[in-house]
């Protein structure tokens, strides 16, 4: 896959608008080709490259479902990778929706939604392959399979980055994650989860394939 390779040890994707930076992420030109540096302390996903996930299902035409945009960091890379594909990226914030705007008038893959997360009925989104979710609410889990049930793909792939701390403050992140976890399987097949640390504090990432 060209659109994601490994330049000194960290992941960069190639860019899809050459010249223009999202956030302060370097670029690096390679072959004729510029690539962005995929920041492991600004993006959760990065992290979990760097981790050696095993199932990485972005593809150059996948549809992604993104809930928690924030600022576009994250959002930017993915869409990199799926450029000939469509990014839905929801946020909850009017401030950071504007930024997503301006960000997707050069990235056309790229539809910001002003939306809850916790209340899923979007505009114009359709079955999406992938859903990726970074929205710290202590529920978590039922955003994520609320979400699931009315937009993921049956056999389309669930990415969670869960955030112990936000569920509990005082609960042990492993008994939280277990908790996450069986309510999980529930609805999805779970490949793999991996732990962010050192890059992300207590926080777990799991990649999941939806059985709806």
């Amino acid at each position: 896959m060209k659109e994601l390779i490994w330049i000194k040890r960290k992941p960069a994707t190639l860019n899809l608008v050459p010249g223009e930076r999202v956030y302060d992420e370097k670029l690096v030109k390679l072959k004729g080709l510029e690539y962005r540096i995929w920041n492991p302390r600004k993006s959760k996903l990065s992290s979990a490259l760097i981790k050696k996930i095993k199932n990485f299902p972005f593809k150059e035409d996948s549809k992604v479902l993104y809930l928690g945009a924030a600022s576009g960091t994250t959002v930017s890379h993915v869409s990199d990778i799926c450029r000939n594909g469509r990014i839905y990226a929801v946020d909850i914030s009017p401030r950071v929706l504007r930024e997503l705007v301006l960000i997707s008038e050069r990235r056309k893959n790229l539809f910001p939604i002003l939306g809850d997360a916790n209340n899923p009925n979007y505009p114009f989104v359709e079955k999406v392959d992938i859903i990726y979710q970074d929205v710290a609410q202590p529920n978590q889990d039922e955003i994520l399979i609320k979400n699931a049930k009315k937009y993921l793909k049956s056999g389309g792939w669930a990415i969670i980055a869960v955030k112990a701390r936000s569920i509990d403050v005082k609960e042990n992140p492993r008994k939280v994650f277990e908790k996450v976890k069986k309510k999980l399987l529930e609805y999805f097949n779970i490949k793999e989860g991996i732990r962010l640390e050192p890059y992300e504090k207590d926080h777990m990432m799991f990649i999941m394939v939806y059985r709806g």
